[in-house]
């Protein structure tokens, strides 16, 4: 792939449905403006570090279905196997957490007087869930095509959401009536609020990490891949700076703590009640766009563990008339509706996800030190090979690890429970193994 196509591809890895609802998070946890962008521009900071490191990882392994086995080629298969396992559990409760923000939208335009929205948020989420799981029985594949028209639909919803800047000739009104006098936090209240607003930050600038399997089908890698990350994070930078910048110009600061549906309030208050609806709409089926696609792509990396015979054989058998991984795709659907009941709001999922994540993100950038060890022989062969070695990845992974920290000491139970689950499957790996043996 060009240049262009590898830009295209780290935009559309990042760019979700996060950016339409976690700003509410970053701003409930900031105390200050200066707080809530600070988290934003060091989001995209920490993202580049990260994307770099992987763009060298790539490119020193380059082998299909590269996160589970360059863990193992780096660690051992037991961490390999665990650390999966809590990914594709972490993928499941980002599907279910977008399947809540999905219905967080329609819910407005079906049913805006609702008593009961919790409980019609949750049946509406879980019918995504089903819906898409039913379609991909059926053996409907999504075309890459697909993917970039949804890629350029987002990009387009995110300029049409910062359009009223150019409209608006003072805000909003709720921008300056903060009138109540506030007591100046402390340094450890900022050190606090600032890593629970990286805490939504990171959910929504996630999935750099992706390129770590393009490293061998990149034009010319060496140039391309490190400017191709540069460009697709100046880009994502300036999007989500555009559009947080519109939130708080238009919504105000103190108002979009609290605000539900803010996307479609953006849209409102320019274009008028119905487009804020018609948008919601829009919203709503890029998400189910969004569940699609990680029906798909999550059973055939169930497939693919079982293949190294780390699973039962069971996950990769497909049926025979329609092709699918019948096993895979139910335990996954299951898993992602499960989640929608355990956690039940996207806040709570969002915490797990990205503990979850924070695992992964630091041990599989710290498998560079390892990689650029047993690869030297690799070094001036063409291969990529970032600069500033070993800042970047020690940036990168101090910063997950400030997260995880915040989380843990903001929601204990979610984090002891993302730590019982990553022992829990090195444990079942051992089990396994040893049955196989028998």
């Amino acid at each position: 792939m060009n240049l262009f196509d590898f830009t295209m591809i780290m935009v559309s890895f990042v760019i979700g449905m996060g950016i339409f609802r976690t700003p509410v998070n970053v701003a409930a946890n900031s105390p200050t403006p200066g707080v809530f962008f600070g988290a934003w521009i060091t989001g995209g900071l920490i993202a580049l570090c990260g994307a770099l490191t992987y763009a060298e990882i790539g490119s020193r392994y380059p082998v299909t279905g590269g996160y589970y086995k360059i863990f193992s080629y780096a660690y051992h298969p037991s961490i390999a196997f665990g650390v999966n396992c809590i990914i594709l559990i972490s993928n499941a409760a980002s599907l279910a957490g977008v399947a809540l923000i999905g219905a967080e939208y329609i819910i407005k335009v079906l049913i805006p007087s609702s008593e009961n929205g919790q409980e019609i948020q949750i049946a509406i989420a879980i019918f995504s869930i089903v819906l898409f799981y039913g379609v991909n029985l059926l053996g409907l594949k999504m075309s890459a095509r697909t993917q970039n028209v949804l890629t350029i639909i987002k990009i387009s919803m995110i300029l049409l959401l910062i359009t009223p800047l150019f409209f608006s000739s003072d805000g909003v009104n709720t921008l300056h009536q903060t009138t109540a006098t506030k007591v100046s936090p402390t340094l450890m209240e900022y050190i606090k609020a600032f890593g629970l607003g990286l805490v939504a930050v990171s959910f929504t600038y996630g999935g750099y990490q992706q390129s770590i399997n393009f490293g061998e089908e990149v034009d010319n890698p060496a140039k391309n891949i490190p400017r191709g990350i540069v460009m697709g994070i100046i880009i994502i930078l300036f999007l989500y700076l555009g559009i947080n910048y519109a939130y708080y110009k238009i919504i105000g600061f103190e108002q979009l703590k609290t605000s539900e549906g803010i996307a479609a309030i953006m849209a409102s208050h320019i274009f008028g009640t119905a487009a804020g609806n018609i948008l919601s709409v829009f919203l709503f089926l890029s998400v189910l766009a969004y569940v699609n696609v990680l029906l798909m792509s999550n059973p055939r990396v169930m497939q693919a563990m079982s293949e190294e015979g780390v699973l039962p054989s069971a996950f990769g058998k497909r049926t025979i008339k329609t092709n699918v991984l019948l096993t895979s795709l139910s335990i996954f659907a299951s898993l992602c509706a499960l989640i929608v009941f355990w956690a039940k709001t996207f806040d709570e999922i969002l915490s797990f996800t990205i503990f979850l994540d924070s695992f992964g993100m630091v041990l599989s950038a710290a498998t560079i030190f390892v990689l650029r060890k047993r690869t030297r022989h690799l070094d001036n062969t063409g291969i990529y090979k970032m600069k500033l070695f070993p800042l970047m990845p020690i940036i990168f992974i101090s910063a997950y690890l400030f997260v995880a920290v915040s989380i843990f000491i903001d929601r204990p139970y979610t984090a002891l429970t993302g730590l019982l689950i990553l022992f829990g499957f090195i444990a079942l790996f051992f089990i396994v193994k040893t049955y196989s043996k028998k």
